[in-house]
């Protein structure tokens, strides 16, 4: 029986190629994951300003209602102050109401260390809107560069399990289940030329019988070392033409030797 060898080569070629499309579609969920991570933290940055803004505002309220407060209780001293009997008493209430007095400067050097804090807070919020606004547009750009990307890709992997497909009915059933075999066994790779006499992945020499067999390319022969479809391309200097083979199975193949 013939052996449909470049077939069987084109086969894998696409096989590797749909393998290398499938690895990029993998990849772009985790691609675009990372891009929104970016566009979120850029306006984490924004967010993270402006909620220290609002909480300094929110503590600049809270010291004004206690200064508020402490007045509250000012008047009230003055208005016990008018109302004492001896001079004890007066002086007594007259250092509470210098105290409290007291509260009230340390609170308002406070609140204007805060109203300055808020400016810086104020302009790195609008820096922060700037950067965000700025990366944003980029990020985005790359995010709908990378969905374009990926639409490029699943339209080439389409068209090579297309290709793949009408490779099919051109390679006997046999050869299409030996290559199915050893392609899943052999982590994709199924077939490997023979140069120079050695098998190209494992570099194992190949018995001068089996050569002559393999570059006759009526027979599939199976690399002795690594298991794989060996394959014949002919040269200009050679004439010979491309073949695979089984013939002998190897130790690394777990199958008795196979002929097609």
């Amino acid at each position: 029986m013939d052996i449909a060898f470049d077939q069987l080569i084109k086969l894998q070629h696409v096989d590797a190629e749909i393998a290398s499309l499938v690895s990029l579609l993998e990849a772009v969920p985790g691609r675009l994951e990372a891009i929104d991570r970016k566009i979120q933290a850029t306006t984490d940055v924004v967010t993270q300003a402006k909620d220290r803004l609002a909480s300094n505002q929110k503590k600049r309220r809270d010291m004004e209602g206690e200064i508020k407060s402490i007045r509250e209780t000012i008047a009230k001293y003055k208005r016990q102050q008018n109302e004492v009997k001896s001079n004890k008493e007066f002086e007594a209430i007259k250092k509470e109401i210098a105290e409290t007095q007291a509260r009230i400067e340390v609170i308002e050097e406070t609140i204007l260390n805060e109203m300055i804090a808020a400016d810086d807070v104020e302009k790195e919020i609008k820096a922060a809107q700037a950067a965000q606004a700025s990366q944003e547009g980029t990020l985005k750009a790359e995010k709908a560069a990378v969905t374009a990307e990926r639409g490029e890709i699943e339209s080439r992997k389409t068209a090579a399990e297309s290709e793949r497909a009408g490779l099919l009915p051109l390679i006997p059933a046999e050869q299409v289940k030996l290559y199915n075999r050893i392609h899943v066994k052999k982590g994709g790779i199924a077939m490997s030329q023979v140069t120079d006499d050695f098998c190209s992945l494992c570099q194992m020499r190949v018995r001068p019988q089996l050569l002559d067999e393999l570059i006759a390319g009526k027979t599939i022969i199976l690399c002795e070392a690594c298991g794989r479809i060996l394959y014949w391309l002919k040269t200009a200097d050679d004439g010979t033409s491309p073949s695979p083979v089984i013939v002998s199975s190897s130790p690394a193949d777990d199958s008795e030797p196979h002929e097609v």
